[in-house]
């Protein structure tokens, strides 16, 4: 029987968390499905700060929500049912106003699977503005910046020729401890929305920026943009609030 390790670097930098991929965790095509990548690198930011002594209750009792604000990733090579994979993690360097996150998912023969980067914001639980990470001194922040095999997160531009894919209900399953849809939600909703031609592509890189939360009831429309030369789909998501997501999926 395999036993999975939790653990952190000597210098307590860097987070190590195995894991196997199971079936439920896997697309139609038996590799590990878009919003289970999303799960997996915030489930083990999350975990990073619990064993850190900064668990998601703690931060709130201090006056803190810690929520993902834009994630890029690129599938090197999506793992498959049954592999198993480590995950490392670790804090960079902080932004004016968000902090900064990297991701690595390697396969036991040590291969790079899956590259990342992620923003997040400090945003206070009870009036919902953003806080400066300058204020955020629960721990020292980290000076370390490297260099990624992925897009850095940035602002994505929606074309002006996308259409109306999908539409769909936020429903209870979708509403996470945080009052509103949880991040790898959002995925699924992307995916959902393609027509079936493009479902099924070997996608390659995944950008997606997080704008104006999806509460429990509202209505998300699913807009698409599709650029076949450059291998490129767009997709935004908004209610009745405004734009929710804004997301874009490179294919080879």
């Amino acid at each position: 029987m395999n036993t999975f390790k939790l653990w952190h670097d000597e210098d307590k930098n860097t987070f190590h968390q195995e894991s196997r991929i199971f079936f439920s965790q896997c697309s139609k095509n038996g590799r590990l499905s878009l919003s289970e990548v999303l799960k997996l690198a915030s489930d083990t930011a999350v975990e990073d700060y619990r064993q850190r002594g900064l668990s998601r209750e703690f931060l709130v009792e201090h006056g803190f929500f810690i929520l993902v604000s834009r994630s890029a990733f690129r599938f090197h090579s999506l793992p498959r049912e049954n592999e198993q994979i480590e995950l490392c993690t670790w804090e960079e360097k902080p932004e004016a106003l968000q902090l900064c996150r990297a991701y690595e998912f390697t396969g036991e023969d040590g291969r790079s699977l899956i590259s990342g980067l992620s923003t997040w914001l400090l945003v206070d639980p009870v009036a919902r503005k953003i806080i400066p990470t300058k204020h955020f001194t629960l721990r020292t922040p980290p000076a370390i910046q490297k260099e990624h095999d992925c897009f850095k997160p940035a602002k994505i531009t929606v074309p002006q020729d996308a259409v109306l894919l999908d539409e769909r209900k936020i429903r209870y399953s979708d509403i996470d401890g945080n009052g509103h849809t949880n991040n790898s939600r959002y995925g699924a909703f992307v995916i959902d929305a393609l027509p079936e031609a493009y479902r099924d592509k070997d996608f390659c890189d995944f950008k997606i920026n997080f704008s104006k939360e999806a509460m429990l009831g509202d209505t998300l429309q699913v807009f698409g943009s599709f650029d076949d030369a450059g291998k490129k789909i767009t997709v935004k998501g908004q209610t009745e609030q405004g734009t929710s997501f804004e997301s874009e999926l490179y294919y080879r």
